[in-house]
C-alpha cells in the first residue's frame, strides 16, 4: 500500500467515524494521530482501515474502529486523566487513549500481545502508556483510584475490585454479559452514594478471564 493509498483510507475511516455518530474533535483527532494498520499485520494487513473486528495473535481480536470510538467518547477522558485499560490486546485502543489522557495503564494475561504491543508503542513514540502482564479482573491496586476504567472483555458484572479501583466520579465503560451472543456495552459512574448505570447498545466481545494466560 502506497502512503497516499494510506491515507485515503485513514479518510475513508474517519468518515465512517462520523457517519456512525462520533463528533467530538478531540476523538476523531486522535484517530488521525493513530494509524490503526500499525496494529494489524500480516494476513489481514489490507484490511487495517474496514470497520470491522480483526484476529490478532493469541486467539483475540483489535476492535471495529467504530466501537473504539465509542468506548472512548463514553469514557469522557480529559486531559488529566489517569486511566486503566484491561486487556492491552493489539494497543490501539490504549494508543487512542494516549491521546486523550495524562497517563494510561494497559494490562493483559498474554505477554506475547504485551511485547508487540510495547514495540509498537515505541515505534509510534508513545510514552505515556504503561503496560503491565497481570491478571486484569484485580485492576492495579497500586495505582488506583484511577480517573477512568475501560475493559476490552467481557464479564458477567462489573468485577468488584474494579468498581473499587475507580474515583468517586470516575467513570468505567465495558461489556458484560452472560454469553459470546448476548451482551451489552455499559457505562458505570461512580458517586457517593452507589452507582448509575447506562446501557448504551449490543456489542460482542471475548471473555474476561482470571489467571495468566500461559502461551
Amino acid at each position: 500500500m502506497t502512503e497516499e493509498d494510506r491515507r485515503e483510507q485513514m479518510m475513508r475511516l474517519i468518515l465512517t467515524l462520523r457517519s456512525r455518530g462520533i463528533t467530538d474533535p478531540a476523538i476523531l483527532r486522535a484517530f488521525e494521530r493513530i494509524d490503526r494498520g500499525a496494529f494489524v499485520t500480516g494476513f489481514f494487513a489490507d484490511r487495517a482501515y474496514e470497520d470491522t473486528p480483526l484476529p490478532i495473535a493469541c486467539g483475540q481480536t483489535i476492535s471495529q474502529p467504530s466501537v473504539v470510538a465509542l468506548m472512548t467518547e463514553a469514557l469522557e477522558v480529559e486531559p488529566r486523566h489517569k486511566v486503566l485499560e484491561v486487556g492491552t490486546g493489539s494497543g490501539y485502543q490504549a494508543a487512542i487513549l494516549s491521546q486523550l489522557a495524562r497517563r494510561v495503564y494497559s494490562v493483559e494475561r498474554h505477554r506475547p500481545l504485551i511485547a508487540e504491543a510495547r514495540a509498537i508503542f515505541a515505534r509510534l513514540d508513545l510514552h505515556n502508556i504503561t503496560t503491565i502482564a497481570t491478571d486484569g479482573s484485580f485492576g492495579l491496586p497500586d495505582q488506583a483510584p484511577f480517573d477512568r476504567i475501560i475493559v476490552t472483555a467481557a464479564a458477567e458484572d462489573p468485577p468488584g475490585p474494579l468498581l473499587a479501583q475507580l474515583r468517586i466520579g470516575g467513570v468505567m465503560v465495558l461489556p458484560v454479559g452472560q454469553s459470546d451472543t448476548v451482551q451489552s456495552l455499559i457505562k458505570v459512574r461512580k458517586l457517593e452514594s452507589g452507582y448509575d448505570y447506562e446501557e448504551l447498545r449490543p456489542v460482542r466481545f471475548v471473555p474476561l478471564l482470571e489467571g495468566m494466560a500461559k502461551d
